[in-house]
């Protein structure tokens, strides 16, 4: 893409996506996630109607009196996006590609964060992972943000959530806030999943298309699986095939949200061509 083309696509993007983070986003991300984080503060003694689970044992025993840990809340968090770059991205039927959807979500995010005077950081990840933007503040970093994603042109096609998680795990050592942003085309990370949750706070953000739930009665296609290349022909015509296709998105959808329910992780999807405000404010209210 032209540096003048990319320019004026991440400005158009910034219009938009900080508009609306100023409008309706900002308030809901400072109540969903806002004093989540919790830092030690003092030692006070214990008062009628402290929980007990906050006493202080080796303040207590040493002056033989019960004395109770208090802590505040942290006032700047760190928002780490993890979003797939994968081949599957570059799918779209209804006025936009799953790409540009996640591009969008993950604009407005990053400007929700700093408008909360928090960090921000970025794991761009395939089956590998192609990059990593290190947590900063500010407008500047935010366009950074949105640029790479605009230009991003991975070197692999695969999708491996767990290598991000992997990633986030290690790379990122103090309690963050993570939205794991993908089209979930992978198995076998539940582990993962779960593990980055018990360590950072977790929220995974489901992108897709409607043809990716439903085949259209067109007769014969040939369709394409953007992550391996493999080629086929499908004979839309006939219902057998429509039926095993839906129920196929059927079963991924259940194992999805067994997984996302087993790692107590927030999920919510957002479809490409349809308003994406709704389903992002829903996933902070379930915070």
């Amino acid at each position: 893409m032209e540096t003048k083309d990319l320019l004026k696509k991440v400005r158009k993007i910034e219009i938009k996506t900080r508009g609306l983070s100023r409008q309706i986003f900002a308030g809901e991300y400072h109540s969903a996630y806002k004093g989540r984080g919790m830092i030690f503060s003092e030692v006070r003694e214990y008062q009628y109607g402290d929980d007990i689970r906050s006493i202080d044992w080796n303040v207590t025993a040493r002056f033989n009196h019960p004395y109770v840990k208090v802590f505040e809340e942290e006032r700047e968090l760190t928002v780490m996006l993890l979003i797939d770059v994968s081949g599957s991205g570059d799918f779209g039927t209804q006025e936009q590609l799953k790409r540009s959807l996640i591009t969008e979500i993950a604009a407005v995010l990053s400007f929700s964060a700093i408008e909360n005077n928090d960090k921000i950081g970025v794991i761009l990840f395939s089956d590998r992972i192609e990059k990593f933007i290190p947590p900063q503040k500010g407008r500047k970093h935010i366009l950074r943000i949105i640029r790479e994603l605009l230009d991003c042109n991975p070197e692999s096609s695969g999708t491996d959530i767990s290598e991000s998680l992997r990633f986030l795990t290690n790379a990122i050592k103090k309690r963050c806030t993570a939205f794991l942003i993908s089209d979930f085309r992978d198995k076998g990370y539940a582990r993962s999943l779960q593990i980055a949750n018990n360590k950072h706070d977790v929220a995974a953000l489901h992108v897709y298309d409607r043809r990716e739930t439903s085949l259209p009665a067109v007769g014969l296609l040939r369709v394409l699986d953007a992550e391996t290349g493999m080629e086929r022909w499908i004979d839309t015509s006939k219902n057998r095939v429509r039926e095993n296709y839906a129920m196929k998105w059927e079963s991924h959808l259940e194992m999805m949200k067994e997984i996302f329910s087993r790692a107590g992780v927030d999920s919510v999807s957002v479809r490409t061509g349809e308003d994406y405000v709704k389903p992002l404010i829903r996933l902070f209210k379930l915070r």
